[in-house]
């Protein structure tokens, strides 16, 4: 009988396991996971924190016994260890799992800063739903919180605590809020924006240290310090592939994978945060740890993992790895699409309207838009996707871009559809 194992029990890996048993009914398929919670998604725990759903809401299935009635076996333990040459993985609770095939889909885990302080009583990440009950009961309203990082992750996870009602203060060590996502002009005016609904920011700030108690004392860089009920750490977050040392898969920041999310060897798959993937966009191979990528990346793992088994040729191909970020950060909507910030040798152009409160960024390489970023620009989020994945030769159009950006849509009903995108011309009149 084959056995499928999967590692990771988020959407890549719950996404895996039912394409799998989709295609195979009566093949073994173990699912691995390390929380004791049914999988849920990381995604949801702000609308939890917000009050939007419970707990149950955040979970990927809702019947309880969804994975039971598909003869998805659940193991609840951490990865210790992954052997390619024997075929298994050993497991905290002391276990030895052989598999056939082997789809690692752990996903990302916080990074940690080493700040004196870090391990205090009433600092968490907010990562898991452990860490969302332990907010909850810290992050009543008016309470004083502090928050390390306005990246992504950072600002979705402001937005839950604005709307609890906390005194917030935001600190980023970069020179503006969302610096991997957002220009110096954009992420100023993300950073306006948040100041102006009452959060305190401090940019070009560190954490020097974290003194414990009630008040924790926070000193920072600036040589002020910042009383704090509650510290959550938001400082970005990296593949959660440490198990993966000396298992003879290739691993850079994530685990390397071909056009069938294969990996060096043969019947090892990865997929999701922790899977590094080629973007045929900016020609690199990139962890993008977005969750269309995580479920996209899983489905055609999921496939090809049935096709080894059965000694058959890679029945699917990722397309390609989306990099886009769509980003709401206290009602003010901001989007990063492809190489934002340019590329060598390459032309871009910029409008921006401080008191309206929209900028847009567009970057060309020859005729073809590679990369943009928007604030308070929302009327062709679809079509600037469309532009930069679909990688549209503009023609004349590129001229008329960088005489006026606003005309995308324009560009792209003219230019999309004479080379056969339809599909994606008619997505962007919907949007």
């Amino acid at each position: 009988m084959t056995h499928h194992l999967i590692l990771g029990a988020g959407p890549a890996g719950v996404i895996a396991a039912e394409t799998i048993r989709k295609q195979a009914p009566n093949d073994t398929i173990t699912l691995v996971g390390d929380e004791p919670e049914p999988p849920y998604s990381r995604m949801a725990i702000p609308y939890l924190l917000i009050g939007n759903v419970g707990e149950s809401g955040t979970y990927l299935r809702k019947g309880m016994s969804h994975f039971a009635d598909l003869k998805i076996n659940q193991v609840t333990a951490r990865v210790q260890s992954v052997q390619a040459a024997t075929k298994t993985v050993a497991l905290s609770n002391g276990q030895s799992l052989s598999f056939d095939t082997l789809l690692v889909a752990t996903g990302s885990h916080p990074m940690h800063p080493p700040i004196p302080g870090m391990n205090s009583e009433g600092v968490h990440t907010c990562w898991t739903l452990e860490d969302a009950r332990a907010i909850q009961k810290l992050a009543t309203k008016g309470a004083r919180v502090l928050q390390l990082g306005a990246g992504f992750i950072g600002c979705i996870i402001m937005e839950a605590l604005a709307a609890r009602g906390v005194h917030l203060s935001v600190v980023e060590m970069g020179d503006r809020m969302v610096p991997r996502m957002m220009g110096p002009t954009a992420g100023g005016m993300i950073r306006d924006w948040v100041q102006s609904k009452g959060v305190q920011v401090f940019t070009g700030t560190k954490v020097e240290s974290i003194t414990p108690g009630k008040p924790l004392q926070v000193k920072l860089s600036n040589g002020s310090t910042v009383e704090a009920d509650l510290v959550i750490s938001a400082a970005g977050v990296r593949p959660a592939i440490g198990f993966m040392e000396n298992s003879g898969v290739n691993c850079l920041l994530g685990v390397l994978t071909d056009e069938h999310l294969q990996t060096n060897v043969p019947g090892i798959f990865a997929a999701g945060d922790c899977a590094e993937a080629f973007d045929k966009v900016s020609g690199k191979m990139i962890v993008s740890a977005i969750q269309p990528n995580a479920a996209e990346q899983a489905r055609v793992a999921a496939l090809n993992m049935v096709a080894y088994a059965r000694n058959q040729a890679a029945r699917s191909e990722l397309k390609g790895v989306t990099q886009i970020n769509v980003l709401d950060t206290l009602g003010l909507i901001s989007t990063s699409f492809g190489d934002w910030q340019g590329r060598p040798g390459g032309e871009h152009v910029e409008l921006t309207d401080v008191p309206a409160g929209r900028h847009l960024s567009l970057q060309f390489e020859g005729d073809v838009l590679v990369g943009c970023n928007s604030v308070g620009w929302t009327d062709h989020v679809g079509v600037m996707r469309g532009l930069v994945e679909g990688q549209v030769k503009l023609g004349a159009w590129k001229e008329t871009l960088k005489k006026d950006p606003t005309k995308l849509m324009e560009a792209y009903l003219a230019c999309a559809q004479g080379q056969g995108d339809w599909s994606g011309a008619n997505d962007a009149r919907r949007r």
